[in-house]
């Protein structure tokens, strides 16, 4: 049997997922964190095959919650499950040690799929995303412009994006507004921004939002 950590802020998500692994034979939901701290605290506790984590929580980020878990659990298999699909998250996830990448719109079969496969000592990412990624490895390098971006950076980007202001950002990640404004204000220098209306604008013509 498969003992799977889920790590995921969304209740109904949770719900969700356990219930679709109750359709399988060999995938149990073992345990459940909400944030990236509860993540780390039942990894140190309990033994678990595969934990499945979302990488966009309160608290500690995505990315850096994958450089913390490898630091201190080296082998422990992750697979992220996220609503992401840009091939700079999927790539820093995987360089930050995710053993597989798979989306939030992916079909049950290839989750399951996916679990079993990292649970094994495998590698998996979605395969619309392996192919994305195989294409562009065809291509000469053009880093876009929001490369240059922190996964914090870039997460609270498509929050302004899609229209939240800075106390729902601060609100949203559990972190001050002070420090939700001063990665604003890092970003809008990175990217040359001159208003809330450029970020938008750049945003939709790179797929951000």
């Amino acid at each position: 049997m498969i003992r799977l950590l889920i790590a995921d802020d969304h209740a109904i998500m949770r719900r969700g997922l356990k219930q679709l692994f109750a359709l399988t034979s060999d995938i149990e939901v073992a345990g459940e964190a909400i944030n990236g701290g509860e993540a780390l605290e039942k990894l140190a506790q309990g033994n678990f095959d595969v934990l499945l984590m979302d990488l966009t929580m309160p608290g500690i980020n995505g990315i850096e919650l994958l450089t913390c878990i490898r630091a201190h659990h080296p082998t422990q298999p992750i697979l992220v499950l996220s609503m992401h699909n840009e091939l700079q998250v999927v790539i820093r996830a995987i360089k930050e040690g995710a053993n597989g990448y798979i989306t939030k719109d992916s079909e049950p079969e290839n989750l399951w799929f996916a679990i079993r496969k990292v649970a094994s000592g495998g590698r998996f990412i979605d395969p619309d995303l392996a192919e994305q990624l195989a294409f562009e490895s065809m291509l000469p390098e053009q880093p876009v412009p929001h490369a240059q971006l922190s996964h914090r950076e870039l997460e609270i980007f498509r929050l302004l994006a899609s229209g939240n202001g800075v106390n729902e950002i601060a609100d949203q990640l559990t972190i001050s507004n002070k420090t939700v404004s001063t990665h604003k204000t890092r970003l809008f220098e990175k990217m040359k921004f001159s208003s809330t209306a450029d970020l938008v604008r750049y945003a939709f013509q790179h797929d951000l939002i």
